[in-house]
């Protein structure tokens, strides 16, 4: 596990339930579209669904929009901060290697929901695939190459 200040600590309010559904989001530094590059874009697609491979969250659904990705997680029995720290550290360890870049990818922490058991989860998965609708990106979710959704 890459090392991440503060992994062990969650802010105020927030906690981790195994078990539980989760709506994430994480910003690029100074909001950079390095993912309107959709090669590029499929690197941390590469880590959201390793991570699913390791066993840390089952990914519902998630977008990588070009500069922010959202992701609709069920936690296995890893914590947000371990869950989130991984994918951050090793997408920017990538992205950085194929821009030939350096420096911090991503923005300091996240924004995590907690989903509520009685919401919906698939209008939430439809409410994340549909960013790029939304954004203006395209005018068919199909159309974006940086999407998935569990039910397809």
């Amino acid at each position: 596990m890459p090392f991440c200040l503060n992994a062990g600590h969650l802010r105020i309010g927030r906690y981790s339930d195994p078990g539980r559904v989760y709506l994430l989001t994480a910003v690029v530094n100074q909001r950079q579209p390095f993912f309107a590059d959709s090669r590029v874009g499929r690197l941390v697609v590469s880590e959201l669904r390793q991570a699913q491979d390791d066993g840390l969250a089952d990914f519902l659904t998630w977008v990588v929009m070009p500069d922010h990705m959202h992701c609709l997680v069920q936690l296995r029995d890893k914590t947000l901060a371990e869950l989130m720290c991984r994918i951050k550290s090793r997408s920017g360890q990538a992205v950085n290697r194929a821009l030939g870049r350096r420096g911090r990818l991503w923005q300091k922490g996240y924004h995590d929901r907690a989903v509520r058991r009685e919401e919906d989860v698939k209008a939430l998965a439809r409410y994340v695939v549909a960013n790029p609708i939304r954004a203006g990106l395209v005018t068919r979710v199909h159309d974006y190459p940086l999407w998935d959704a569990c039910w397809l």
